[in-house]
C-alpha cells in the first residue's frame, strides 16, 4: 500500500516525500512541473536512498489520473497539487478556480472509483480570512479575502460533504501557515519559476543579486512595525506534520482539522532582520503599496496538533533563515 503525493515535486511536497520515505512509507508521486522542477525527484532519492514511482500528470487530465490509481495500490492521498499565489489569484480568478477545484474533483472521482477514501488535504490559514483575533484556533469563523483562499475553503467543504455523504471518507484538513526554510542539506528548497510571490525566496533572490531590492507590501497595517505579521514555519516541521497526519488518519475516522504553525507571529521586517543576522548580509528594501487580498496579522494556536497528532514545530526563525540561504547558495554552486 502506498501514499500518493500529488504535487510531490513542489516545495512542501518534496520535503514531505523525504520525511515519508524516511519514516518507512511507500510513496507514489504525481506532478506536472508547473511550479517545480524534475531534478527535485532525484534529490529526494539522493536524500533518502530510496526509490519511488513518479507520474508526470496534470490533475486536469482524467485519463492520466486514472492511470496512476489503476497501476498502484494506493491507501491514502496527500493532496498538495494546486496554484498558490494570492496576488495572481486576484488577477486570474478563473484560472485558480478551474485548476484547484476541478483538479481536486477529478482526483476525488478517481479515488472513489478505486475505493481510496483517505485524504490529507493541503489547506491554508487563508480560510480564516481576516481573523477577528489572534492566535487562530481551528473553530474560528471561516471566510476568505482572495480567490486562492476561496478555492481552499471550497475544497474543505467539498471534502467534508464527501464524508457526510459517505462516512467511510476519512478527511484530514491541514491548515498551515507560512512555510519557509529548506532541507539542511541544501539539496531541496523553495525555488519558484519567475519572480517569487513568497517572502523568503524573494529575500534570497535579493541577497544573491538576482533582484535589486525587496518590495515590502505595506507599512501601514495595525501591527507593531506596520508590516504584515505571519506565522512562519520551517518546511521540515511542516513535512513531519504530514507524516503524523497520515499515521493518525489510519486510526481516526471522520473529518479532522489541524493548524500547523509555530504559534508565533513575525512581521516582514522581523524576517528581514532575522535573515540579515543569521547570514551576516544586508537586504535592501523599499516600501510598496499593499497587495490586494493581504491581511494585517495571522498566526496559529497549534495546541490541537500537539495534543492529537503529537506534533509541534522544532525550528526557530534563525534556523529557517539560515537553511533558506544555504539552499540558495547550493543552487549557485550547481
Amino acid at each position: 500500500m502506498s501514499v500518493l503525493v500529488t504535487g510531490g515535486a513542489g516545495f512542501i511536497g518534496s520535503h514531505t516525500c523525504v520525511e515519508l520515505l524516511n519514516s518507512g512509507e511507500e510513496i507514489v508521486v504525481l506532478d506536472n512541473f508547473c511550479n517545480s522542477k524534475p531534478e527535485v525527484l532525484d534529490k529526494i532519492r539522493q536524500l533518502t536512498g530510496k526509490d519511488f514511482k513518479f507520474y508526470e500528470v496534470d490533475l486536469l487530465d482524467p485519463d492520466g489520473v486514472e492511470k496512476v490509481f489503476a497501476e498502484n495500490d494506493i491507501e491514502i492521498v496527500i493532496h498538495f497539487a494546486g496554484l498558490k499565489a494570492v496576488g495572481e489569484s486576484v488577477q486570474k480568478p478563473l484560472k485558480y478556480y478551474h485548476n484547484n477545484i476541478t483538479g481536486t474533483l477529478i482526483l476525488c472521482e478517481a479515488m472513489k472509483r478505486h475505493n481510496v477514501k483517505k485524504i490529507v488535504f493541503s489547506s491554508s490559514a487563508t480560510v480564516y480570512g481576516n481573523p477577528h483575533t489572534v492566535p487562530i484556533k481551528e473553530d474560528f469563523p471561516l471566510s476568505t479575502t482572495n480567490p486562492y483562499g476561496s478555492t481552499k475553503l471550497m475544497l474543505e467543504r467539498i471534502l467534508t460533504d464527501l464524508n457526510v455523504a459517505d462516512p467511510e471518507w476519512n478527511v484530514t484538513l491541514l491548515r498551515y501557515f507560512n512555510p519557509i526554510g529548506a532541507h539542511k542539506s541544501g539539496l531541496i528548497g523553495e525555488n519558484p519559476n519567475g519572480i517569487p510571490n513568497n517572502l523568503m525566496p524573494y529575500i534570497c533572490q535579493v541577497a544573491n543579486g538576482t533582484l535589486p531590492r525587496l518590495n515590502v507590501f505595506g507599512d501601514d497595517y495595525p501591527t507593531p512595525d506596520g508590516t504584515g505579521v505571519r506565522d512562519y514555519i520551517h518546511v521540515v516541521d511542516l513535512a513531519v506534520g504530514h507524516v503524523k497526519a497520515v499515521e493518525r488518519a489510519r486510526e481516526l475516522d471522520g473529518v479532522n482539522i489541524y493548524n500547523l504553525g509555530t504559534g508565533t507571529g513575525y512581521s516582514v521586517l522581523d524576517i528581514v532582520k532575522a535573515f540579515e543576522k543569521a547570514n551576516n548580509l544586508k537586504i535592501p528594501y523599499v516600501i510598496a503599496p499593499r497587495r490586494a487580498g493581504d491581511i494585517p496579522a495571522c498566526y496559529a494556536d497549534p495546541t490541537k496538533a500537539k495534543e492529537v497528532l503529537g506534533w509541534e514545530a522544532q525550528y526557530g526563525i534563525e534556523e529557517m533563515c539560515r537553511d533558506s540561504w544555504n539552499y540558495m547558495l547550493k543552487q549557485k554552486e550547481n
